[in-house]
């Protein structure tokens, strides 16, 4: 299983000096990539990728998720692709729906008929970012023509995908899915397999398709007050129907109960089960109030890759 960690940009300041800094220390740790989350009103997540991977080598990136309501698949495809013409081909393409509350409250978009629209946005997405010409008329999303930028290699899609409608066209139609407050049990009885019998059905390979779970993580010999800070940074999440489903699910009482928390042993433990639950990439969000702590997380989650 690969471990991951969440590269946090300052979303008052934007600084792209520091967020070049906290790269290049991650990278000198070993990790091999990195993701970056897309809020609404925080910084372009493929900006900052972008000019952060020209500075620092070698390591790769994920986007999780970038939003599809709020930009036409050919754009998207020419800011991926742009981003692989510069960066070379290491990026992990992230998208998803977000949630009716931004969609319809923030955007004035419909969050009606996700599942048509998901599949009209890749029905336009994915040929361009193979430097196809597209002609896809939908209901909800329309896309026709083609980019110059065909010699750039394509990044693999990925979707934020927990119900099994959604994880059905991440089985069958991209490399796989993103998840988040999404704990063990969850994964093992639910999205791995749901996502795997997709693939097989579409005729694809069950290996042709990753899980990729992202979960907050702290190892600290302080539990009760990481719990605390969990559950005050996290607290949005058990407001969102879709997220709020996958803990109950668990069995979770909130947010707080899906963070990965305690000493090194503890936190180890819990982490592999992942990969025994056949998730293939663990991620890693650090929420630690301090440099030294975030630091003992990442030392401990970069000796648990395979």
């Amino acid at each position: 299983m690969d471990v991951s960690v969440v590269w946090t940009i300052n979303a008052r300041t934007a600084s792209i000096d520091k967020a070049v800094e906290n790269l290049a220390v991650i990278q000198q740790e070993g990790f091999r990539r990195v993701w970056l989350t897309q809020m609404p009103n925080e910084p372009d997540a493929l900006t900052m990728l972008t000019v952060a991977g020209w500075e620092v080598p070698e390591i790769e990136f994920g986007t999780s998720v970038l939003p599809m309501q709020v930009q036409h698949p050919m754009l998207l495809a020419q800011r991926a692709l742009t981003t692989n013409a510069i960066i070379g081909p290491r990026l992990h393409l992230g998208l998803g729906l977000s949630h009716q509350v931004v969609t319809e409250g923030m955007w004035g978009v419909s969050y009606k008929r996700p599942i048509q629209r998901t599949n009209e946005y890749l029905d336009g997405l994915l040929p361009l970012l193979k430097g196809e010409k597209v002609s896809s008329a939908g209901d909800l999303v329309t896309t026709r023509g083609s980019l110059t930028i065909s010699e750039v290699p394509a990044p693999p899609v990925y979707l934020a995908a927990l119900g099994p409608k959604m994880l059905g066209i991440a089985g069958s139609r991209t490399a796989g899915t993103v998840t988040w407050m999404t704990g063990p049990k969850t994964l093992r009885d639910h999205i791995v397999p749901t996502l795997r019998t997709a693939a097989q059905e579409a005729g694809r390979q069950t290996s042709d398709v990753r899980t990729v779970a992202m979960l907050p993580v702290s190892v600290t010999d302080d539990v009760d007050g990481a719990r605390s800070a969990a559950a005050e940074q996290f607290a949005m999440y058990d407001k969102l129907p879709s997220y709020k489903a996958m803990l109950d699910r668990e069995g979770f009482t909130g947010p707080a109960d899906a963070a990965i928390i305690g000493d090194e042993a503890t936190v180890a433990d819990r982490i592999r089960e992942f990969g025994a639950f056949g998730v293939d990439e663990f991620v890693g969000i650090l929420f630690d109030r301090d440099a030294e702590g975030r630091a003992r997380t990442r030392a401990l989650l970069r000796t648990l890759e395979d």
